[in-house]
């Protein structure tokens, strides 16, 4: 079963520094920064007060913080202290992307892909998931991959699905770990190499995605890269089972 890009709404911002507490001697409050702003809502978003951190992030993004028309993104995507929108989520990620934020890049690409809030347009989301990618963004590299792999979007091309896949697994990408085993012990867009596409399905499997149970369970069954053992491959079997993987 190969996986689809899915929508991964993803917010790794930094950790914002609290600001200085004003003087005593000051008798008027000065008007709150946007940076100020941000931290309290970061503070109401965590603790789940997505009522209230919405327009304090509203007003944030007003002070131009990309980081507070990320999380907008999200909110509206998710439908956190508001209904569900997708319009407003691709506005608020296009904002953020524009700024520079490379998670809202991807996130954009996935709404492209989807047709959510947008047209469904595969040269677009191809076009935003390569500037999330080159930005250094796990999740663009393999949602990349996945498009250069199917051929959606893009003339099919394997060893440039190899190159993202392998990329992203490197940065920790579980899924891309898993479709970078399968490249490996199918030879595509690479020579086939059963060792390397076991260690890829183990550190996969580590990260607990089903598939890659799934998958070391047919290596083990067919001895492909290490002894055959039908005990172990079961084991795997229904380690993926309980995973949640169902076989295509």
């Amino acid at each position: 079963m190969r996986a689809p890009i899915r929508l991964v709404w993803m917010l790794a911002l930094p950790l914002l520094a609290q600001e200085p507490t004003p003087s005593s001697q000051q008798t008027t409050p000065p008007e709150a920064s946007p940076s100020s702003v941000l931290t309290r809502a970061v503070q109401m978003y965590d603790s789940r007060n997505y009522v209230a951190a919405l327009p304090a992030f509203q007003q944030a993004a007003r002070g131009g913080l990309a980081d507070a028309m990320m999380y907008l993104g999200v909110m509206f995507a998710q439908g956190q202290g508001t209904r569900v929108d997708f319009a407003q989520a691709v506005n608020w990620f296009q904002k953020a992307a524009d700024l520079g934020v490379g998670q809202a890049m991807c996130n954009l690409g996935s709404l492209y892909y989807q047709g959510a809030g947008v047209t469904r347009k595969y040269d677009e989301a191809l076009r935003w998931f390569n500037r999330c990618a080159t930005a250094g963004n796990e999740q663009g590299m393999y949602n990349l991959a996945v498009m250069y792999r199917d051929g959606t979007g893009v003339k099919a091309n394997v060893e440039e699905a190899f190159k993202w896949f392998e990329r992203a697994a490197e940065e920790g990408n579980p899924l891309a770990m898993n479709s970078l085993g399968v490249m490996y012990r199918m030879g595509q867009g690479t020579r086939a190499d059963y060792p390397a596409a076991m260690e890829w399905f183990q550190k996969a499997a580590r990260n607990g995605v089903g598939e890659a149970m799934f998958n070391l369970g047919v290596m083990f069954e067919r001895g492909l890269g290490v002894v055959a053992n039908p005990d172990e491959a079961k084991r795997w079997y229904a380690r993926a089972i309980d995973a949640g993987y169902q076989t295509p």
